[in-house]
């Protein structure tokens, strides 16, 4: 139960900008599938390119289908994506960052040296080149885009870990004869992975934009899979006739890409301390400066 609270504590500190859309995406992503009123990928040409009403609240699209289900199926398409894109490209990024800096020698230079290839090339070209060896789909570009994120959380871990090894505690442990696999598995990788996870959370935004952009040029999710840049590139000719079908997924990938953006913000800021304002310091004074006369 301490666990929760505290967790809940966090939550509260954050700033409503980060916790509305991102809290809104998170939901809808878990139940809006199950709430939208139309299959997204049902097709039905007699209802083509309506406007709102209340038969389909938000009207529907060239094909017919409705667009509230398909931005509601749309949001799950796109929490998988990022969920199973962090999740390889952490733990990818983190075992072999803090291996580097706990083994360092050779095995440190060439990790880095294949972080440095990584970092030197953009995230969205690599996603590219993947996506044009292995062809498109769902798996491939989840693995394009893992491969493309790895290699900036395995240089932050490796970073983390040479601290760490610095600390007093850890110099304990070597003397007490604690084995090196017991001090990298219990002390020095979970440190690691709670400091990538403060730049993973900023990550998700941006992503999630990957995402709808390979679905945008075709190299993502493919029709008829409901998704944000997919719904884009469909409504696109009818722009000028009906402009909202473009608008309100690209609204919504707006919303959850500057809600993380705003999320990762605010938790870097929490990990880092903030000079204290004049009044507190003021204040301190004045309650030090009390306490001595009273002694």
């Amino acid at each position: 139960m301490s666990l929760i609270t505290e967790v809940v504590r966090e939550i509260s500190k954050l700033p409503r900008a980060a916790k509305i859309p991102v809290g809104l995406f998170l939901l809808v992503a878990i139940f809006g599938p199950m709430l939208a009123p139309y299959d997204p990928v049902a097709q039905n040409l007699l209802d083509a390119k309506q406007g709102f009403s209340w038969t389909h609240l938000l009207g529907t699209d060239n094909l017919g289908r409705d667009t509230l289900s398909r931005l509601l199926a749309a949001a799950r398409v796109s929490a998988v994506g990022i969920s199973f894109v962090l999740g390889i490209a952490l733990a990818i990024g983190v075992t072999l960052g803090a291996i580097a800096g706990f083994m360092r020698g050779v095995v440190d230079e060439f990790i880095m040296r294949l972080v440095d290839v990584g970092q030197s090339v953009p995230s969205l070209v690599v996603a590219l080149a993947v996506i044009g060896v292995f062809g498109t789909g769902f798996d491939i570009m989840i693995l394009a885009l893992a491969l493309a994120w790895w290699p900036g959380y395995a240089r932050v871990s490796r970073a983390v870990v040479t601290s760490v090894l610095q600390q007093p505690h850890i110099e304990t442990l070597y003397v007490l004869g604690a084995h090196p696999a017991r001090i990298f598995l219990l002390h020095l990788l979970p440190t690691a992975i709670g400091a990538v996870i403060v730049y993973a959370s900023a990550d998700a935004g941006a992503i999630a934009l990957t995402i709808a952009t390979l679905s945008f040029l075709g190299l993502g999710i493919q029709p008829p899979t409901a998704e944000w840049g997919q719904m884009v590139v469909d409504a696109l000719p009818f722009l000028e006739t009906h402009p909202l079908q473009v608008l309100l997924p690209g609204a919504a990938l707006t919303l959850v890409v500057v809600g993380f953006n705003v999320l990762g913000e605010a938790v870097a800021l929490g990990k880092t301390p903030r000079p204290l304002a004049r009044r507190t310091i003021r204040e301190r004074r004045t309650e030090a400066l009390k306490a001595g006369l009273a002694s």
